[in-house]
């Protein structure tokens, strides 16, 4: 039974881990996506910053990553700086894996 056990921990400890990078990767995905908009709304420095960082907290709005694609397109219209949902999306896909990587690495 104990061999049962060490492995239902062992389970339960990578799907812990597991979560918290992509917790992690999420975030970091949002605060570069919001950099990103920032540049095109020609944003720079500490205003870039502040914008990244309302970026990541859109995210608590809703589950999934719909509010924080309307937050930055919408954004985005606003300020002229238009971009098709598809260039917004791929932008965010491209970022996660980015973010990812950069998560593993200073592991």
């Amino acid at each position: 039974m104990s061999q049962f056990d060490d492995r239902e921990k062992a389970s339960e400890s990578q799907f812990s881990l597991n979560k918290e990078l992509e917790f992690k990767a999420t975030a970091r995905r949002n605060k570069l996506l919001g950099l990103w908009a920032a540049g095109l709304m020609n944003l720079e420095g500490e205003a870039a910053d502040a914008y990244a960082r309302q970026v990541i907290e859109s995210d608590f709005e809703e589950t999934g990553d719909d509010d924080v694609y309307r937050k930055v397109k919408g954004d985005l219209d606003e300020s002229g700086a238009n971009q098709s949902e598809h260039q917004v999306r791929k932008q965010m896909e491209d970022l996660m894996k980015t973010a990812l990587t950069q998560i593993k690495s200073e592991v």
